[in-house]
């Protein structure tokens, strides 16, 4: 499963705690993250993570990307609902693009629990056959 994490400022420690916390679920994923957020979480965890560019320089759209192509399978954003965003745009667009593409997107951590043990008991194999049989490919 490709699986992405994002976090505003004021939610990268409880970021960097949540995936500690499920860190023996995530092992064996291919995980993808803003930049500052995945170093943090590279940090704190023995996880390896494709790290794209900071959020407000585009990050956020870098994931966007794979969402519009259907190559993302869960994002865990933990946004920040008490500060504005300089790129609230670009976090509406991604929001929009995992509703397109129906990719499961956690906001907040109890969202997050609730994907990550649906991660864990094998709920989203659906999604190997969105890879095996994309649109517009001969099956």
């Amino acid at each position: 499963m490709n699986i992405a994490f994002i976090a505003h400022d004021r939610k990268k420690d409880e970021m960097v705690n949540f995936v500690i916390a499920y860190e023996h679920v995530f092992k064996g994923h291919a995980l993808y993250s803003t930049g500052t957020t995945g170093t943090r979480i590279m940090e704190q965890t023995q996880l390896s993570i494709h790290r794209f560019m900071s959020g407000p320089l585009g990050g956020d759209q870098q994931i966007g990307a794979l969402v519009a192509q259907n190559e993302m399978d869960l994002i865990i954003f933990l946004r920040d609902p008490l500060m504005a965003q300089p790129h609230e745009p670009d976090i509406i667009a991604l929001l929009r693009l995992c509703d397109v593409q129906g990719i499961p997107v956690a906001t907040n951590v109890a969202t997050g629990e609730l994907l990550v043990r649906a991660l864990q008991r094998g709920d989203f194999a659906w999604r190997e056959l969105v890879h095996k049989y994309k649109p517009g490919e001969e099956q």
